[in-house]
């Protein structure tokens, strides 16, 4: 048994991005990704939801959703930009959240596809909420947003290891 806080993570594909940039790193967001990050952002604050650390991708997409998304929300946290998560699968994924502080509570990844659907689906223990769960399933579209309850220590975190609580695509 951990003596860890009841913990929220978050994981959440970057909202609806251009076609086009520079380099695919350097896309940024459409008109529509930052009015659906922004409804997201509602979203989560609306179910309590209060990141004391955001782990976001480098890229301009990610980025830019993290910014919506937190006007959205009300939210004035900065977040951990981390260049590895761009191209990271979800095992890897994994490693980055194991590495978050202890003294973190909520925790929220901004990431890509097909990285953060699978990600979603490896950390999902199938005692959730079954509504979100079959949502979940069926697909994890730009602003796809997952919420778990986690009761460990972010270092242990692992496949099957959290409840999924609510499931939401912020379209705004």
């Amino acid at each position: 048994m951990s003596s860890a806080p009841p913990r929220r993570l978050v994981v959440m594909r970057h909202s609806k991005a251009e076609q086009h940039g520079p380099t695919d790193f350097e896309r940024p967001l459409a008109d529509r990704g930052h009015r659906d990050a922004a409804e997201a952002g509602a979203w989560l604050a609306s179910i309590g939801v209060e990141p004391d650390h955001a782990l976001v991708s480098a890229a301009l997409r990610t980025q830019e959703t993290w910014a919506s998304v937190s006007d959205g929300a009300g939210w004035t946290l900065e977040p951990d930009l981390d260049r590895g998560l761009y191209a990271a699968g979800p095992e890897t994924t994994i490693d980055l959240v194991r590495l978050v502080p202890e003294d973190a509570t909520c925790v929220v990844v901004v990431g890509h596809n097909p990285t953060m659907a699978y990600l979603a689906q490896m950390l999902d223990d199938g005692t959730g909420d079954p509504d979100a769960v079959a949502a979940m399933a069926t697909d994890f579209p730009t602003s796809a947003v997952a919420v778990f309850s986690y009761d460990g220590d972010w270092s242990s975190l692992g496949v099957a290891g959290a409840r999924l609580d609510a499931f939401h695509v912020g379209r705004g």
